[in-house]
């Protein structure tokens, strides 16, 4: 039998899985697989990432050698590699297959060649290339004390802060480093969406235990965007199994969020604990030395070299997060490409006047009540409704104050637009939130994100 094709060969040992296996477990496990090569007594596998290559090899490497031999009876080792696939001959019906979804067959991630296909980690981003600043430097310490100390030191590891302050790049760098000392520990960075998604499917196919056990088996899990999951009650339920298995293996888990636990919303109150058991660290906006430096690393790593004046407008200019820098900084390095010469700073006041000017547009009640409702995981209907529950009054009075000081309505205006309350109400609501705003840490941080989510979503072309 040893003149089958290798397709043929694969496509039999399919054939027989499919009949020995439920339809949702071979989906999970055997979808986008193929023999890529043959030779000398082995046979290559690709498979789609690295949790179905330690499956196939820890669970059903005999069963598939056996399958492999009837077809042809000189193979005596099977290699299972991760990779991209080969054509195949259609097989039967197959189901979504659930690890693929979250661990590699994600279109923008095969896309780019920095971003590792099994442990989605950016190798761009590294401890090395993180500048560090009185606003980040314990968070920058807490990372390298993991990375150097994996499952013992502040397990698990919850970074909070605003959008594009260098969370993701801070928690990446402790799986990059990680890989680079133990090349053989198992990695995962996902967000919190992604595994949703995945956590969704593996339920409709009814292999929940299987992806449990898969994430339950990692060294070091990363999960970006934890606030994601907040009002899902199954995921939650599903996650908390997961960090408790792999923190009961002394295994890492790291957690970024746009906001510390306590500040989640309908965020189950054992998962708030879990999440505050471990280390809970800030990261800032940047001051203007730390966007000084990061502009100027930033533009050697593009081959562009500005005069430090540039740098400083920039940088002065430029005070809410660090990918507002980066967007800055992009369009200058452009209008150098294009001329092929420096700009003086009197080009560059020109090219970034109107990028600057963004944020400071009025925006919309509509978009603050929004984001507003956004931000609290509530519906924008509830802020008009005549509810007095907790969750509902205290993200209305946020709505009120950032209505009057942000788009400078009038107290009755506001009281109009939020369900017809009376003025006074309006008035309370704002004396109120603003006189928090200054004990509250808490609350000052969630309402300089709102804003600066409204002014996003103002900048955002229609």
């Amino acid at each position: 039998m040893s003149s089958t094709t290798p397709e043929e060969m694969w496509g039999g040992v399919l054939g027989e899985m499919q009949v020995s296996l439920s339809r949702a477990h071979f989906a999970t496990w055997f979808k986008n697989t193929s023999v890529v090569s043959r030779e000398h007594g082995s046979v290559t596998v690709s498979v789609p990432n690295g949790f179905v290559k330690e499956w196939l090899e820890n669970k059903f490497n005999k069963q598939i050698l056996s399958s492999i031999r009837r077809f042809s009876n000189d193979i005596r080792e099977i290699k299972y590699i991760v990779g991209p696939l080969k054509l195949e001959p259609a097989k039967a019906d197959l189901s979504k297959i659930v690890v693929e979804r979250d661990f590699a067959n994600n279109d923008a991630l095969s896309r780019s060649q920095d971003i590792d296909r099994v442990t989605h980690l950016n190798k761009k981003y590294s401890f090395e290339s993180f500048v560090v600043g009185s606003s980040n430097e314990m968070a920058f310490a807490c990372a390298k004390s993991v990375s150097e100390h994996l499952g013992k030191n502040y397990n698990p590891l919850f970074v909070y802060g605003g959008v594009g302050l260098g969370k993701t790049h801070l928690v990446q760098s402790i799986g990059n480093a990680t890989l680079q000392k133990n090349p053989l520990a198992r990695v995962l960075y996902t967000s919190a969406e992604r595994l949703t998604v995945a956590i969704v499917e593996a339920i409709k196919n009814r292999v929940i235990e299987d992806v449990k056990s898969a994430y339950s088996r990692l060294d070091l899990l990363i999960i970006d965007d934890i606030q994601f999951i907040a009002g899902k009650d199954k995921t939650q339920e599903i996650v908390f199994t997961i960090f408790n298995e792999l923190h009961n293996q002394n295994k890492q888990v790291v957690v970024t969020s746009d906001r510390p636990p306590k500040a989640i919303p309908t965020l189950e109150e054992r998962m708030q604990s879990r999440l505050e058991g471990g280390m809970l660290v800030d990261v800032g906006a940047p001051d203007l030395e730390t966007r000084v430096a990061i502009l100027k690393i930033k533009a050697v790593e593009r081959g562009c070299q500005l005069d430090s004046d540039v740098l400083l407008y920039i940088a002065t200019h430029i005070q809410k997060n660090i990918r507002e820098l980066e967007g800055a900084l992009n369009r200058v390095i452009a209008l150098a490409q294009i001329y092929n010469r420096t700009p003086d700073i009197r080009e560059v006041k020109n090219i970034l006047h109107a990028y600057l000017a963004a944020p400071h547009r009025k925006t919309s009640p509509q978009v603050v009540m929004k984001t507003v409702a956004s931000h609290y995981n509530i519906q924008l209907a509830d802020l008009t409704k005549r509810s007095r529950k907790k969750e509902i009054v205290y993200p209305r009075q946020v709505a009120m104050f950032l209505l009057r000081e942000e788009v400078k309505l009038s107290f009755p205006e506001i009281g109009l637009r939020l369900g017809g309350r009376d003025h006074s109400t309006v008035i309370h609501a704002c004396e109120k939130i603003r006189t928090a705003e200054k004990e509250d840490e808490v609350l000052r941080n969630e309402l300089s994100m709102i804003r600066q989510r409204v002014y996003d979503s103002v900048d955002q072309p229609e």
